[in-house]
């Protein structure tokens, strides 16, 4: 088999290595069927029992009950920053944001393009992006407050989220989804990407409490109407099966590691083995994001010039170590740490880069 290297791009991102073996056997016959997987109608039995099987995992890796609806659908998570205020702005209610930059900017610009109302709770663009913030001010009767839970360009996370009362609460979780224990229950709705955490590209997950469906605005096109994919099961048109069968291998791996607990656990360790190492070498290495709001996902940073930035992403490349150049908004490097990222691989990237500072 061709040597595997540490993949740290942002997404679409590394995946477990036993869930692409596994996804490699099924290529060319799944379940017997003689067909790939790629290849089974969206409407069969043994895709039936797929589709199922993802939305069940979902559910019990997140401790939700039947009052929550999982639902796969197209488009990127990027378009739902659109068909949210579509379904749940109308009359005089607002929709409100707290803005943690680039993810949650592109979530408040949508809605205005709508001309929907749209209240902005809290931002951090004062100091560039570079914290979460927590003084947050909103209608006690808005239709919903939403939130990013990580910033994959900045590297902010929450850590802490806001008690949101009768307010629906709304998530973007892309990044961070399924990384760490969490109350989902808060949540009156969830929408993730595949590309980080969950599987490949190709599929957005959307876990949708149940009474939001009774808040939906009417006369919406069929497509955008959360109720036409809630009633058909994501089935209405044809699903992106390859990525949703990808995602329920994804989730049995993270039922084997243990859960989520197993899976925090790691992920904690990955991240405290690199901001140790910038920390203590503080004179070379600029983490600009604030130390309570510091991603577990996107670790960013800068060295003392771009030019050793440039040598560093180089040599890693060269090393096995890919993706680590930061986004070409702010620069730096970025090591991503997501859920398939394994502690060897934070391990070795921090020796790496540790022996880089020492001969530049």
């Amino acid at each position: 088999m061709t040597k595997r290297v540490f993949n740290f791009n942002p997404g679409p991102s590394t995946l477990p290595l036993n869930v692409l073996k596994k996804l490699q056997k099924d290529l060319l016959s799944f379940e017997n069927t003689g067909m790939s997987i790629m290849e089974i109608s969206h409407r069969s039995p043994e895709y039936d029992k797929v589709h199922n099987e993802a939305i069940n995992l979902t559910k019990e890796i997140m401790g939700l009950d039947d009052t929550y609806k999982v639902l796969f659908v197209g488009g990127g998570a990027s378009t739902q920053f659109a068909y949210i205020p579509m379904n749940f702005l109308s009359g005089p209610k607002v929709g409100a944001y707290v803005d943690t930059g680039t993810w949650s900017t592109k979530a408040i610009k949508e809605a205005s393009i709508l001309g929907e109302n749209v209240h902005i709770a809290a931002s951090s663009k004062d100091d560039g992006f570079t914290y979460i913030p927590t003084d947050l001010n909103y209608p006690r009767d808005a239709a919903y407050l939403h939130i990013t839970t990580n910033n994959t360009i900045k590297g902010t996370q929450f850590h802490r989220l806001p008690a949101t009362g009768d307010v629906p609460l709304i998530a973007d979780m892309s990044s961070d989804i399924l990384s760490h224990q969490i109350d989902f229950s808060q949540f009156s709705m969830i929408y993730a990407g595949a590309q980080k955490n969950l599987g490949p590209a190709g599929v957005t997950m959307i876990v949708l409490k149940e009474n939001m469906l009774d808040k939906i605005t009417e006369g919406l096109p069929t497509m955008i109407d959360y109720r036409t994919h809630v009633t058909k099961n994501s089935l209405f048109n044809t699903a992106p099966t390859l990525p949703i069968y990808i995602v329920k291998l994804v989730l049995e791996w993270i039922k084997e590691q243990g859960g989520l607990a197993a899976v925090e656990a790691t992920n904690r360790a990955k991240k405290d083995v690199v901001y140790s190492m910038l920390d203590a070498n503080s004179d070379y290495f600029t983490t600009p994001v604030k130390k309570d709001s510091r991603s577990w996902m996107n670790v960013v940073f800068r060295l003392p010039s771009e030019e050793l930035e440039q040598k560093l992403v180089a040599e890693a490349k060269s090393a096995g170590f890919i993706g680590l150049k930061g986004h070409r908004s702010v620069g730096g490097i970025r090591v991503s740490l997501y859920n398939a990222m394994t502690l060897e691989g934070a391990k070795k990237v921090t020796d790496f880069i540790m022996n880089f500072r020492k001969n530049n």
